[in-house]
C-alpha cells in the first residue's frame, strides 16, 4: 500500500454538476513518442496533467528531446511544446521505462527515426502479462530484425523498412499503433488486417497525417499505410478522454446526478452509454456532452468487454460498482485483460456480493455498501473504489493511489467540485 498518500472519502454525499474532460491518456502518451519521427517543434494541445505524461516527458527528454510545458511560454499548462531536431540517443532507459507500459510505443519511432532502437522492456502495469510478441512479430514483417537480451529490446534494420501485409492475430492497439509508426516511412505500401479500431487509433493516425503520412482506413479493421520519405513537425490537440468521461458519469450513476461531461465525443462512449441506459439512466447527448441522471433503483446488466467497439474493458471496474448496487444479478465477463478482476476482492471488501468464475464476475446486487480501508490494485481499479466510497457508509480510504494519478487529472479536485466529501490526506495522519 502507500505509504504517503491515500484518498479519504465519506459516502452519503449526492454529486452533481458539469466536468470538463481532459485529452486521452491512451492517446497523448503515443503522440508524445510519434513526434521523434520528425525534425523540428511538435505542439500538443489538450495534455493532460497525469504522471505518465511526466514519464513521458522523461523518456523523451533522455534520447534528447526538448520538452515544454506550456506554462514556461505563456500558454496553457495543457500544452506541451517537443523539439526533436537535435536527438542524442536511440536508447531509452530501464528506469523509466519501467514505471510505464505505453513506453513501448518508442520503438516504432526510434526505428523510424534511427533505422534501429534499443528500449528496455516496459512495465507499470498488474492487469495482465500483455506479450509483446505480436509487436515483434508483426515489425518483422516490416524488415526490422530483433534481438532480445538482459532486458532490453535490440531493433535493427539493416535493409531499412519496407512495406508488407500483416494480419495481426487479435485487434492489439498497441500493436497496431506500433505498425503505423514504424510504417509510415517504409518504402511501399503496409496494409495491417484485423486492426484495432479505438478512437485512438483515428487520433494518432490525423496527428501521422498532419505531420505528412498517409494512412488510410484508420477506425476500421483494414488500414493501409503509403510510405512517404520523411515527415515534419506539427501541432495538434488530442482527442476527449473517453474512459475519464465514463468514469464520472459512473460517479453521478451510484448517487443519481444529474453530472454532466463535456470535451468528449459521445459516439467514443456508444456501448458504454447503451450500459448506461440499461441500468436506469436518462442520457442527453449532444455532439461533445453527454449529461447522466438517474431517478430510479439501478438495474442489473450483462457486460462483456471486447476490443472498440465493444465494451471497454477501461470501463469494467467501474461498472462492477454499479452492478453491486443494482437490484438483481449481473455477469461481467473480462476477455481483455486476465488480471483484471483483482479489483473485486477490494470491493467485496467494502460488502459487494461477487463471485469470481473464470473470466466472469457474477456480481450480485447489495442494498449498501460500507467503507472500508481498500488498495488500488490498477488505475481504472483505484478510480472505481473512489466511486464506491460516494455512496458507502462511513469514510473509505483509497491506499495506493499513485495509480490513480497515472491516467486522472486532478480526481480528487473535480469530485470535490461535484459536491464529494474527499480529500487526499497523508497516511500517517489517518486516525480512522
Amino acid at each position: 500500500m502507500d505509504s504517503r498518500e491515500v484518498i479519504v472519502v465519506t459516502g452519503g454525499k449526492p454529486i452533481s454538476g458539469t466536468v470538463h474532460i481532459g485529452g486521452a491518456k491512451n492517446s497523448v502518451l503515443k503522440l508524445m513518442a510519434a513526434s521523434v519521427m520528425a525534425q523540428g517543434e511538435t505542439r500538443l494541445d489538450n495534455v493532460p496533467l497525469i504522471s505518465d505524461v511526466d514519464v513521458m516527458c522523461e523518456v523523451l527528454e533522455t534520447i534528447g528531446a526538448k520538452v515544454e510545458r506550456g506554462e514556461q511560454r505563456g500558454e496553457g499548462r495543457h500544452t506541451l511544446f517537443i523539439e526533436t531536431s537535435d536527438l542524442t540517443s536511440y536508447r531509452t532507459p530501464y528506469e523509466l521505462v519501467a514505471k510505464m507500459r505505453a513506453s513501448i510505443s518508442i520503438l516504432g519511432p526510434l526505428i523510424t527515426r534511427f533505422g534501429r532502437a534499443c528500449v528496455a522492456m516496459p512495465g507499470g502495469c498488474q492487469i495482465g502479462s500483455r506479450g509483446l510478441d505480436m509487436h515483434i512479430s508483426s515489425l518483422e514483417a516490416l524488415g526490422v530484425q530483433f534481438d532480445m537480451s538482459h532486458g532490453y529490446i535490440n531493433a535493427t534494420t539493416p535493409n531499412g523498412l519496407i512495406g508488407a501485409e500483416i494480419i495481426l492475430d487479435f485487434q492489439s492497439v498497441g500493436a497496431t499503433e506500433n505498425l503505423m509508426m514504424a510504417s509510415v516511412c517504409a518504402k511501399g505500401t503496409t496494409a495491417i488486417h484485423n486492426a484495432a479500431c479505438e478512437p485512438e487509433i483515428v487520433d494518432l493516425a490525423e496527428f501521422l497525417n498532419s505531420m505528412g503520412a498517409q494512412i488510410e482506413g484508420a477506425g476500421t479493421p483494414n488500414v493501409i499505410i503509403h510510405g512517404v520519405s520523411e515527415l515534419h513537425s506539427t501541432t495538434h490537440k488530442t482527442v476527449g478522454d473517453r474512459i475519464e468521461a465514463g468514469t464520472f458519469l459512473v460517479a453521478g450513476a451510484v448517487t443519481g446526478g444529474p453530472v454532466t461531461v463535456e470535451g468528449v465525443n459521445p459516439d467514443h462512449l456508444g456501448l458504454a452509454l447503451k450500459k448506461l441506459h440499461e441500468m436506469g439512466a436518462d442520457l442527453v447527448i449532444t455532439d461533445n456532452m453527454v449529461t447522466f441522471e438517474r431517478t430510479e433503483e439501478l438495474r442489473p446488466t450483462d457486460i462483456q468487454t471486447l476490443p472498440h467497439p465493444g465494451f471497454p474493458t477501461d470501463l469494467q471496474a467501474q461498472f462492477m460498482v454499479l452492478a453491486s448496487l443494482a437490484r438483481g444479478g449481473s455477469i461481467i465477463t473480462e476477455n481483455v485483460f486476465e488480471n483484471r478482476f483483482m479489483f473485486a476482492a477490494e470491493l467485496a471488501r467494502m460488502g459487494a456480493d461477487i463471485r469470481i468464475d473464470g473470466h466472469h464476475a457474477l456480481v450480485n446486487g447489495v442494498s449498501h455498501l460500507s467503507g472500508a480501508p481498500v488498495n488500488s490494485t490498477d488505475l481504472r481499479a483505484g478510480a472505481a473504489l473512489v466511486i464506491a466510497g460516494l455512496v458507502a457508509d462511513g469514510p473509505t480510504c483509497v491506499y495506493s493511489i499513485h495509480h490513480i494519478d497515472r491516467g486522472y487529472e486532478d480526481y480528487v479536485g473535480k469530485l470535490c467540485a461535484l459536491g464529494a466529501d474527499i480529500e487526499r490526506v497523508q497516511a500517517q495522519a489517518l486516525s480512522l
